[in-house]
């Protein structure tokens, strides 16, 4: 599956800087080896492909469980995610997260649990801040934008749009707590950091 992930990974990246003027900011806060999350904004179905793209290190996704039941989809995502309920992750998908993270894998969240449909940042969920305790792995905040320009919500063709993804420092988790307020702490600093992004990026 690595020579399909690459490959499908090579031309997307070329039709987003042929046709979206694509623009990677800061790739070289994401470590280059052993675990670690990458928590991105979520505006448009292309987000997935997009953040993947912006990444020289091969992603893995937590996508939401109705996508591996779609013929044909289903096997295109599990090459590359693994199920997450919507809302409310179950102890075996954070389980399952913390020990791919624990095995030197980047997992890619998008910690608002859905799309913002006016491009605001939502209220993010406390999954990420309990994952990011338990792994005691760092987090990269990211900034997504121009995707739900050139992928509204209910669009059916891709419009022109300028794409850009901006990488922040990594969060490191070294404390040794792993409470309820330690996970909510964590995913506030998240959030703070991704808006911050958004206020630096001028985006």
């Amino acid at each position: 599956m690595s020579s399909f992930y690459w490959g499908f990974w090579t031309i997307f990246n070329i039709i987003l800087r042929v046709f979206y003027r694509f623009e990677v900011i800061g790739h070289e806060n994401i470590p280059e080896k052993g675990g670690a999350i990458v928590a991105a904004n979520h505006i448009s179905y292309l987000d997935p492909l997009v953040i993947g793209s912006a990444s020289k290190r091969r992603a893995t996704y937590m996508a939401k469980e109705g996508l591996f039941k779609i013929p044909l989809i289903g096997t295109f995502v599990r090459s590359f995610s693994f199920p997450v309920r919507r809302g409310r992750p179950q102890p075996s998908t954070i389980k399952e997260a913390v020990r791919r993270l624990k095995h030197g894998e980047l997992i890619v969240m998008f910690p608002e649990g859905g799309r913002s449909v006016d491009g605001k940042i939502l209220d993010i969920k406390r999954g990420v801040g309990v994952i990011a305790a338990l792994s005691k792995m760092p987090v990269v905040p990211a900034l997504i934008s121009g995707t739900a320009k050139a992928l509204p919500a209910g669009a059916k063709f891709l419009k022109p749009s300028k794409i850009k993804v901006i990488f922040g420092k990594p969060i490191g988790i070294d404390e040794k707590e792993t409470d309820k307020h330690f996970q909510e702490r964590i995913s506030r600093d998240i959030i703070e950091a991704i808006n911050s992004l958004k206020t630096n990026g001028d985006v």
